[in-house]
């Protein structure tokens, strides 16, 4: 066993492999080597299970509570509440506790609902039947349970439960189709190859008797890269070597389609499958609101301990004279004298901290709660956003980010299935300078085949005719298209104008739309039948074309070709491709005429594509033949060699024309990413696609425009010149017309300066994202990011999952530290949907992994604009106002409390009656702020459909600003002074009321408490300006309450309450004609002030939104006023 070994490491090294050592030996079918061949090491492997939930039933509790009690608000609640139970405090450790317990178990209840979704989700994923071989029998067991090594074997439509290694299929040729929609957002098919050794294996038993280890890499969650090789036991001792590269793996959440079954063998399983790697670890999102509340808490908090402070302080001052400390109708126990004076000190400082802490009162947390609760339902009742054609409506996923909506900066989008439906269409080819559209009329006759050319010039000659043919022929057999089996006739297949079309199924959508066009045009692809490609000519006459060699596209080339042999015995070889690939390698043909149409389609929006051809004479067919053997068996720099050998082959080519297609874009999907843009919102389009395919939709769907100068920041530039020279050369191209001007984040298209548009792929992201050789890496991404700023749209294409949300966390983290929003509709933009502040789903053709990872989900791209415009903008607005409104109703209510201890020798006596301080928050004036915030719409939502600018005056967080913050707090301190100094000033005269009765301190802080509940919510009533007849019914109610409330306890209602401290002192206050009359004047003098500086700055500052609510309140009027003309002269006529 010990020269086994040695023998494979021998020839592992012999063979050039030092530096591949990370990788894992998999034994197919769990047999071990025989005897004489390598060692047979057993590794351990994680099971099939996938675990996206975030608990466990065991740990939900601690974990749950430890992530409540991060927040600070929670932390600080229930410090008080221990504070409460521990010494004697004014108030009763209920008042801090039982809001507290409702606002722990509500957050909880919501989370483990949210958790037990995602559980049951998992389950349904592990638990679902997978069908292996064992001993020669097909055995079917749950998901969870496969493992490393076990054959599977999976039908038609059914999804491959782990990574598996392509055996073999039901197909002869030993390939199979299937779709990535889950996986890359790409819902065509791609065709995926057996291992040669293993193809014939059709049946249980011959699987069974297969007798093979793989040797591969370990995982890693690259979805396009693999690389590893099978050895297969025969009855020599020597295995069979074969390569196996990403054509042989069949990755996990890929769906098998036209291949009635394969056989696999599992190579990575559970959360080592390329798909779980991709995924992001779940991670607490915090908005932006909920950050600024807990400054504004940190805020609070030093001023809630600077009154206790102070208090202290001043007690002890004041009680330092004599009698003070202990007056003769108080006198002090033994024990009481001989407690240390720090320990009385810190206990009353804890009782002056339990008798202010109202300042921040738990009741905002609980109405935060459910103002983000009930108001996602808005979201998901909107009918607008309902799609009829899928039956699909918007989806919210977590209420925490409502708010988040309304602020975003940044948006990255996917293309595929998101921006694009990803269906194409045929619109022209361009031959020899000639365009041809299908279906057009040529000199008033439809040509054969219901088919229709319109010549730009003459019409062709006899050399132009055959040029067009082989035009015609190139794009019937230069591609991977494969013809539905169910379709298969004996035969030649029909004609389209015979009523029998074919099904195509391709890796790429152009694919089958160019074929499709050409179809039109008189040209049919049959199908490929024992390795030659039929296809049938403008006659119907039958070509048979045996394919000898598919030089695959990758997106370093940006081309592909196929190597043909005609019945006469002609070798074609056949290229299409990107033109900027095609035309350096064309040495004939009319280059500028197909130039120029090409260019003229590419500003249009349409995907290009160049074909060109030359024949081989048989000697230099048997070099290729050579060529290509040797870099296919290549097992180190296999990828490099070949496309050495493509770049020898694709050489010396005769241009023969262009091809125009349509990638339908998503309806109203380029009205949207403009009025995202107006809005001052950025927009990224990340894709895995190629980058010519990815400009041509970003000109679709207006992120980049005619006049957009485009900056390339790819592999083929780094390659001609280094990433430093280029990155500074795209630094200096950006700042050279904006000069000492910064673009603006918010700016938008600009006339004044020019419009660049940013285009990069994921290897030149990877270069700069790398640390350089003095470990840093920052340079490079300052200086990326600094060219990204002064771009109004930036494309990122070929882009692997993880490098979307390496994007999205560069952003995210930069200096500014924009809010992000990610949308996407595959299993590919999971990543980047968990890496962004918002993450939003597509719920369409793609699978349900987005909208099922995401925050919020809408059926199509549109639904974004009012999803941001409408519904983030009221969001932010209605829970801004409740922040700062519940800081300003709060310190109007504990700040007289404070001063209320300079007057009561700093006692800790409460100013209000206990049941005043437990209902203010949750009874008094609770509901109609949570009205407002669920309902309030500042202007209307055709307003803000029409005018997406106005998202810009809520941009960066504008309504929670320190200067809006202070504007509020110092508004509560005045209304505070006016509150407690104008009660004071009545009672000077003490005699006030009709039978010479003096008031009490109760009656005092009564009259404090009334003039107080009816100013903050009069306050409110004045920033309403939705008004329905139910902010009506709860403002007013609130007050009417109050004051039945007030009867109630004062024992005039309820004669049984006669007994407490309150008995009659609320009538009698009421009683008192001054008590009244400084009602009045002091709510008047307590709203003054803000009346005026909301007059003042509407006149002399106006934002957009007031300027916009001013313009509308005057069309009102005119309508009201022309109304009431119309009216008064028809009764005139009378």
């Amino acid at each position: 066993m010990d020269c086994s070994l040695a023998r494979t490491l021998v020839r592992r090294y012999c063979a050039g492999e030092e530096n591949w050592v990370d990788s894992r030996t998999i034994y197919v079918g769990h047999k071990e080597p025989p005897p004489g061949a390598e060692a047979y090491i057993l590794q351990r492997h994680p099971d099939n299970r996938i675990v996206s939930s975030k608990y466990t039933f065991w740990n939900f509790i601690p974990k749950n509570l430890f992530e409540q009690f991060r927040r600070i608000a929670n932390f600080y609640f229930l410090i008080i509440f221990l504070v409460q139970l521990i010494i004697d405090t004014p108030t009763s450790p209920v008042t801090s506790g039982l809001p507290l317990f409702f606002v722990i178990t509500v957050t909880a209840i919501k989370q483990g609902y949210e958790d037990w979704l995602r559980h049951k989700a998992d389950n349904a994923m592990n638990q679902c039947p997978v069908h292996f071989i064992q001993h020669g029998k097909l055995v079917r067991k749950q998901s969870r349970k496969l493992r490393v090594g076990d054959i599977v074997m999976v039908k038609e439509d059914e999804t491959f439960p782990c990574d598996l290694i392509f055996l073999s299929s039901s197909r002869g040729d030993g390939t199979c189709h299937v779709t990535t929609a889950s996986l890359d957002g790409e819902s065509s098919h791609k065709t995926h190859y057996a291992v040669q050794d293993t193809k014939g294996f059709h049946t249980e038993e011959d699987i069974d008797g297969l007798h093979a280890t793989i040797e591969c890499e370990q995982p890693q969650p690259d979805l396009y890269k693999f690389v590893g090789r099978i050895n297969v036991y025969n009855d020599r001792n020597d295995p069979v070597v074969r390569p196996l590269g990403s054509e042989n793996l069949l990755l996990r959440g890929a769906t098998l389609k036209n291949t009635e079954k394969i056989f696999g063998v599992a190579i990575y399983t559970g959360m080592e499958t390329k798909m779980a790697l991709n995924y992001q670890s779940k991670s607490q999102k915090r908005s932006a609101v909920e950050k600024s509340m807990n400054v504004f808490l940190i805020v609070y908090l030093c001023i809630l301990i600077s009154k206790a402070l102070i208090n202290t302080v001043l007690k002890y001052v004041w009680q330092s004279e004599p009698f003070r400390d202990e007056p003769w109708y108080n006198q002090k126990t033994e024990s009481e004298r001989q407690r240390n004076l720090f320990l009385r000190a810190f206990t009353d400082f804890l009782a002056f901290m339990v008798l202010f802490n109202y300042i921040i009162p738990v009741s905002m947390y609980v109405t935060v709660e459910m103002q983000k609760f009930l108001g996602s339902y808005f979201i998901t009742w909107d009918e607008e956003m309902f799609d009829e054609d899928s039956g699909e409506g918007p989806l919210v996923n977590t209420s925490d980010l409502n708010e988040e909506l309304g602020q975003v900066e940044y948006i990255f989008t996917d293309k595929t299935g998101t921006l694009t439906e990803n269906n194409m269409e045929f619109k022209e080819c361009c031959i020899e300078g000639h365009v041809y559209v299908p279906h057009a009329i040529c000199n008033g006759q439809v040509l054969p085949g219901a088919s229709g050319i319109d010549m730009i010039d003459s019409s062709p000659g006899t050399s132009a005719r055959e040029r067009e043919e082989l035009f015609f022929r190139a794009l019937c057999l230069c591609h991977t298209i494969q013809v539905k089996d169910d379709d298969d006739v004996d035969g030649p297949r029909k004609s389209p104008d015979s009523g029998k079309s074919c099904t195509y199924i391709s890796s790429s959508p152009d694919e089958v739309a160019l074929v499709e066009g050409i179809q039109r045009l008189g040209f049919t692809y049959l199908r490929l039948k024992d390795n030659y490609m039929e296809i049938l000519n403008r006659e119907n006459d039958m070509e048979r074309f045996e394919l000898l060699e598919i030089l695959s596209f990758d997106s370093v080339r940006r081309r592909m070709s196929v190597i043909v042999k005609s019945a006469t015995g002609e070798i074609y070889l056949f290229c299409k491709g990107a033109d900027s690939s095609i035309f350096p390698r064309v040495i004939e043909g009319k280059v500028d005429q197909i130039r120029a149409r090409v260019e003229r389609n590419a500003v249009e929006g349409l995907r290009t594509l160049c074909v060109a051809y030359k024949r081989l004479n048989p000697e230099e067919y048997e070099g290729i033949c050579m060529l290509l053997q040797a870099a296919k068996v290549a097992l180190q720099d296999r990828e490099k060699k070949l496309a050495e050998a493509y770049e020898q082959i694709e050489k010396d080519l005769v241009l023969l024309g262009a091809t125009a297609v349509e990638d339908r874009l998503q309806e109203k999907a380029a009205d949207t990413i403009e009025a995202l843009q107006k809005a001052g919102i950025k927009v990224w389009v990340l894709t895995g696609d190629k980058m010519e395919t990815a400009a041509a939709t970003c000109y679709a769907c207006k992120l980049f425009r005619r006049n957009t100068q485009l900056l390339e920041l790819t592999t083929k530039k780094i390659e001609e010149q280094s990433l430093h020279d280029v990155l500074f050369e795209l630094s200096k191209t950006v700042l050279r017309h904006s000069g000492s001007l910064t673009r603006d984040n918010f700016s938008g298209l600009s006339a004044d300066m020019q419009d660049y548009g940013l285009i990069i792929d994921g290897a030149a992201l990877s270069l700069i994202m790398k640390p350089r050789e003095d470990g840093s890496c920052g340079n490079y991404r300052e200086l990326f990011l600094e060219i990204c700023r002064n771009c109004s749209a930036v494309l990122c294409c070929r882009m692997a999952p993880l490098q979307k949300a390496q994007i999205v966390k560069l952003i995210k983290l930069s200096k500014e530290h924009p809010i992000t929003l990610a949308i996407g509709d595959g299993a590919n933009d999971v990543s980047m949907i968990l890496e962004a502040h918002v993450g939003i789903g597509v719920i369409g053709k793609e699978g349900r992994q987005a909208a099922r990872n995401s925050d919020y989900a809408v059926p199509k791209f549109k639904h974004l604009k009012k999803m941001l415009l409408v519904h983030g903008h009221f969001y932010y607005i209605r829970i801004s106002e409740l922040v700062q409104y519940f800081f300003y109703k709060n310190v109007c209510f504990i700040f007289p409390q404070f001063l209320y201890q300079f007057f009561c020798g700093f006692s800790q006596q409460t100013l209000y009656d206990t049941a005043y301080l437990t209902l203010y928050n949750i009874s008094f004036t609770s509901l109609p702020i949570l009205l407002y915030s669920l309902m309030e719409q500042h202007v209307s939502i055709d307003t803000l459909r029409r005018d997406p600018s106005l998202y810009r005056d809520i941009a960066k967080n504008a309504l929670l600003r320190w200067r809006v913050f202070i504007y509020w707090t110092f508004l509560g301190v005045f209304d505070a002074l006016v509150f407690f100094f104008g009660a004071y000033f009545m009672f000077e005269n003490t005699t006030v009321t009709s039978n010479g009765q003096i008031f009490g301190n109760w009656t005092f802080g009564t009259l404090v408490f009334t003039v107080m509940v009816f100013t903050v919510t009069l306050k409110l009533a004045l920033d309403t300006h939705y008004w329905t007849w139910i902010n009506h019914f709860v403002i007013w109610g609130s007050l009417l309450f109050y004051i039945v409330f007030s009867l109630l306890w004062g024992g005039i209602i309820w004669p049984f309450l006669n007994y407490q401290r309150m008995y009659y002192v609320f009538i009698q206050m009421l009683s008192s004609g001054p008590a009244w009359l400084v009602i009045i004047l002091l709510i008047t003098v307590s709203l003054l002030p803000d009346v005026l500086k909301k007059v003042l700055c509407r006149q002399l500052w106006p934002s957009a939104t007031e300027r916009v609510q001013t313009k509308n309140q005057c069309l009102s009027v005119e309508q009201s006023t022309i109304f009431m003309l119309s009216q008064t002269s028809s009764s005139l006529s009378f």
